[in-house]
């Protein structure tokens, strides 16, 4: 898991690394990407998150089975003892035993059972709260360096606007002393 992990990670600081050394469309401050290598490397991101979410899944399939299991063994329990009482109503210490088994069997199963969810709903919520907290990060990142870069541009444009203005007054000046 932390092999994927990483190259998760590693895939989206690429992606965050082609944003921030994309060329700059001046006045807007918008960057451009490159659509098809931007998405090759989503596509990537896409194709390990099935791993994590297979686990996920595989653990749920796990209690499904499991659950399903100690239903077959508790129907077939109830059958048996069906048959025990039926053959032996004299003998109720066997019937005694037999509920006392199958009510063991299904007391297993459904700790087993609780056990398989409360680990698939922690293993989720970590996966979830962690790459939940990697998009936070790399959004915040992102917009602020779309703020330096918007402030640089509006800089640049008021700089040489002020030059300008100042080149026109002196267009005046010279035009008025002729």
């Amino acid at each position: 898991m932390e092999k994927i992990e990483v190259n998760i990670i590693e895939l989206l600081e690429f992606l965050e690394e082609l944003i921030e050394t994309a060329p700059k469309v001046p006045i807007t401050g918008k960057s451009v990407i490159d659509k098809k290598e931007f998405l090759e490397v989503i596509d990537q991101i896409i194709n390990h998150l099935p791993d994590q979410i297979r686990k996920a899944q595989w653990v749920m399939n796990e209690k499904d089975r499991i659950l399903g299991d100690a239903q077959k063994q508790y129907e077939s329990t109830k059958s048996e003892i069906m048959e025990m009482m039926k053959q032996n109503v004299e003998n109720h210490d066997i019937v005694k035993e037999a509920k006392v088994r199958a009510n063991e069997i299904i007391a297993l199963a459904q700790r087993d059972a609780k056990a398989i969810r409360i680990g698939s709903r922690e293993y989720s919520t970590e996966i979830l709260a962690q790459l939940d907290r990697e998009i936070e990060e790399k959004r915040n990142n992102l917009i602020s360096d779309m703020q330096k870069a918007f402030e640089y541009t509006a800089k640049e444009i008021d700089e040489k606007l002020s030059e300008t203005g100042t080149k026109i007054k002196e267009n005046i000046s010279e035009l008025r002393g002729m």
